[in-house]
């Protein structure tokens, strides 16, 4: 028997903020309260519940491949000049960070450009890319509609432009694009099918959503579909917040929700960075028992894991996603297509504490990555 997903309430806490792309999840569902721990057995003859169960088994192992396995088979040209422009938030940074390690390894060299995540901000640094005239152009998190303009000269300059976790699509100037709206839907499923199966198909849920970020939406959807499938009646609810409560109020915003909904058991984060600072606040305001998720999982949300202040934590493939765009390039620069790329799909893994693989910090989701990278390349 399927189950019929259940209309979401929306509650905008504040105004949003307008453009910009990266990562999310919605709304629909109902419910009771579980009891503290892991998943309850309560209706597990559900469908639904077996479905969910079965999902995390799934996608709670380790990938251990990378997804590209035909070697470049040329040598690869060294001293490419890449322009890498930030989106404003951490995430962006460390897969810059992550580029340029991988692009190190080429001898090739990356210059990175800060953005405030504001359409100006994004055009200037767009503008300063179009002056630079590199070698190539990688970014993450913008649609194009930001930045028409500067694509439309890059493309004419002869200059590939490299998209991650951005609303688009491949083509009119973009080369290549990985985690588009396309590739992100199965993380919401994901994380639908952790709180349906630690609820015992039994939630109450909120789902904190960055609507500024419009790649998070196709997860909110494939989290409120799963969820309304498999939880048959629970409810769920969708609060819009803006980027601008990263780091600042996000978590006076949580526990003022949470006290004026105290049947909610389930906590969702369509950013991981939402959840920084949330588990103290929730100490101190004395709420307990609550069960928190969050999509993109970062360093702070792993150490909340181990420590048992956060459950489960969608992992992104940053790693993964920042080599093979070199792999992609690699491929560019020696006369070839990057439809091999392209057409890869990237792992994603649902970490709990069970199968955590490190405390020290973010890591990849396959060990050894880099040397299966560079055997691709003719360096090992």
């Amino acid at each position: 028997m399927s189950c019929r997903p259940v209309r979401a309430a929306r509650r905008a806490l504040t105004a949003i903020v307008p453009v910009t792309a990266l990562l999310a999840l919605a709304a629909c569902g109902g419910g009771a309260t579980p009891a503290a721990g892991s998943s309850q057995a309560a209706e597990s003859d559900s469908p639904g519940l077996a479905a969910a169960r079965a999902a995390v088994q799934k996608y709670s192992e380790r990938p251990t491949r990378i997804p590209v396995t035909e070697a470049v088979g040329q040598d690869i040209p060294k001293g490419k000049k890449i322009d890498f422009i930030l989106c404003g938030v951490q995430s962006c940074k460390d897969l810059a960070d992550r580029f340029t390690a991988a692009a190190g390894e080429l001898g090739w060299t990356v210059k990175p450009i800060a953005t405030q995540g504001t359409p100006e901000s994004v055009q200037a640094a767009w503008e300063q890319a179009v002056r630079d005239r590199p070698d190539a152009v990688v970014a993450s998190g913008f649609p194009r509609a930001v930045y028409a303009k500067q694509l439309a000269r890059l493309k004419a300059a002869g200059i590939p432009v490299i998209q991650s976790n951005a609303d688009d699509v491949v083509g009119d100037g973009i080369s290549l694009l990985k985690n588009g709206p396309k590739d992100v839907g199965v993380q919401g499923e994901m994380l639908a099918s952790w709180v349906v199966s630690n609820s015992g198909a039994k939630a109450d849920t909120v789902y904190f959503d960055l609507p500024a970020y419009t790649i998070l939406k196709p997860v909110k959807e494939g989290f409120a579909a799963t969820y309304g499938e498999w939880c048959e009646g629970c409810p769920l609810d969708t609060v819009d917040v803006p980027i601008t409560a990263i780091g600042k109020d996000m978590p006076d915003r949580v526990v003022s929700y949470l006290r004026s909904h105290p049947k909610v058991t389930h906590v969702v984060f369509s950013l991981g960075l939402l959840n920084v600072g949330v588990p103290a606040a929730l100490k101190t305001a004395g709420i307990t028992g609550k069960h928190i998720a969050v999509n993109v999982g970062d360093a702070q949300n792993y150490q909340y894991i181990a420590s048992g202040l956060t459950d489960a934590a969608m992992a992104l493939n940053q790693y993964e996603t920042a080599w093979i765009q070199v792999d992609a390039l690699a491929r560019h620069f020696t006369g070839r297509s990057m439809d091999t790329d392209q057409r890869a799909v990237l792992p994603n893994m649902l970490i709990t504490k069970d199968n955590l693989p490190s405390t020290d910090g973010d890591f990849p989701l396959v060990e050894g990555y880099e040397q299966q990278f560079k055997a691709l390349w003719g360096l090992s």
